[in-house]
């Protein structure tokens, strides 16, 4: 008999960190996309911090962000990135290991 493989843990909090380049169109996309993603199926978001890298470009090398907009799950670890504005709400959750909640 062939067993199954074990489910994956639900993750049920999560810290974001989302870097963005300003007001240009795709950073401007990616936050309304993430914030539409929280309220819809994040169960519990601890923290999210937004940074403009034009504003802070030694955080963006820090974390080794080459393109905005880029989105980081830090907790839990390991870190996953995200890159793009998010429009995909299916790829997005599904890269961050997130049980997806039902509408």
């Amino acid at each position: 008999m062939k067993k199954r493989p074990a489910a994956a843990p639900r993750i049920e909090r999560v810290s974001l960190r989302l870097y963005v380049a300003g007001r240009l169109l795709n950073s401007v996309r990616a936050r309304e996309n993430l914030r539409q993603l929280c309220d819809r199926h994040l169960i519990s978001l601890d923290d999210l911090e937004v940074v403009d890298v034009l504003s802070e470009p030694r955080r963006a090398v820090a974390d080794e962000v080459l393109v905005t907009p880029t989105l980081i799950r830090l907790v839990p670890a390991p870190r996953i990135r995200v890159i793009g504005d998010l429009s995909d709400p299916a790829t997005v959750l599904a890269a961050l290991g997130v049980e997806a909640v039902p509408p």
